[in-house]
């Protein structure tokens, strides 16, 4: 008897719950947190403009900037036209939103291993046991909620992150020189940080529908197609 308890409660490698959508869904999380956090934290980029000073050449003046956006630690070195350099930096510190946003990605990243782990592995106890699901529903509705927290917060800090890099707002702050020459460079390339905002609210997207077929595995939810049950009563008199 020992025997077969420990064989139905040990693990037992099933893919079918990949099928379905409890799992597949699962699949998409689990890869879009990855895009979600990989766009962002693996991020970096310059912004530059074009200087001159009367009677010497034009020099290019580069700022660079990553993540966790910490505007301020590089300094920009600034020709004074006189043979030496000022030092300025770049305004905004957007650390806590973007730290915040891929914290969350992480955090969504290890649980969908641990419960893709136990869909495939332990279905017959998730399924068994109530508990199970409804913790599951409980952390997925949680995640989801941070999903819409995390990507707004860092969707307004990649919107100050754009400000404060675009090259026309630094040449309003670095040339305040009447002698220098300024044009502004290139705008940053920001591609990477667009699409980790886009996958942020496609991850809250999928966590909040996901809620419902995690919802059908509890015991709060009851199959419509179950048929009631038949009273007994006896056959119909006459």
């Amino acid at each position: 008897m020992a025997t077969v308890q420990n064989t139905n409660s040990g693990f037992s490698l099933d893919f079918g719950p990949l099928t379905e959508p409890l799992g597949f869904i699962r699949v998409l999380e689990w890869v879009f947190a990855i895009f979600a956090f990989a766009t962002t934290g693996g991020y970096s980029g310059t912004t530059n403009i074009e200087v001159k000073c009367p009677k010497d050449k034009e020099q290019n003046v580069t700022a660079n900037f990553h993540y966790p956006f910490r505007l301020p630690a590089e300094p920009i070195a600034v020709p004074n036209c006189n043979g030496s350099f000022n030092q300025t930096y770049l305004q905004g510190d957007f650390k806590s939103s973007a730290e915040f946003f891929v914290c969350i990605g992480v955090l969504v990243f290890l649980y969908c291993i641990a419960t893709l782990i136990l869909y495939l592995g332990y279905q017959h106890i998730y399924r068994q046991n109530t508990h199970g699901p409804i913790i599951d529903l409980l952390i997925t509705a949680a995640f989801a909620f941070l999903w819409l927290v995390s990507s707004s917060a860092w969707g307004k800090g990649l919107t100050d992150v754009k400000w404060a890099t675009d090259p026309k707002h630094l040449v309003e702050k670095i040339c305040t020189n009447t002698v220098l020459s300024c044009v502004p460079g290139a705008y940053p390339s920001m591609g990477h940080l667009n699409a980790s905002v886009i996958f942020g609210f496609l991850n809250l997207i999928l966590w909040a529908g996901n809620c419902w077929f995690i919802y059908k595995e509890t015991p709060f939810h009851k199959d419509p197609n179950t048929p009631a049950p038949v009273g007994k009563s006896g056959a119909p008199g006459p």
